[in-house]
């Protein structure tokens, strides 16, 4: 069993930053893929990001290119979403879940863990 504990959310203004941190319980993290969901209300779950279990593979959705950043420390079991240049329909319960052995999946049923989120909320 493994524990997601999300934590870094708040409200922020446009074009502000943001990191969300992912601390997990596994004793073997390392392999583990880790990835970010999003809801917004009235909207399904959608894909940010996800790192593979190495770290060394990262996988972004088109609409976070370039402004989100994730990243992994193996040695403390945490998974990291560094969120700059934010926008308002950035505005979201923000998830981290866990894959074993993952390398970038894109699909919620494809993780085996999940987190309860963390509020993201970016004002205009």
């Amino acid at each position: 069993q493994v524990q997601l504990v999300e934590s870094g959310g708040g409200l922020v203004q446009t074009g502000g930053s943001l990191r969300l941190s992912c601390a997990a319980s596994a004793r073997t993290f390392s392999n583990y893929g880790m990835g970010w969901f999003r809801q917004a209300p009235g909207k399904e779950r959608e894909f940010v990001t996800a790192i593979s279990w190495s770290g060394r593979s990262t996988y972004y959705a088109d609409f976070v290119k370039g402004r989100f950043t994730i990243s992994r420390d193996n040695a403390k079991n945490t998974v990291y979403l560094q969120m700059s240049s934010l926008k308002p329909e950035d505005t979201a319960v923000y998830y981290c879940a866990a894959a074993l052995l993952g390398v970038g999946a894109r699909g919620g049923h494809e993780y085996d863990y999940w987190g309860q989120g963390t509020q993201v909320t970016v004002s205009s």
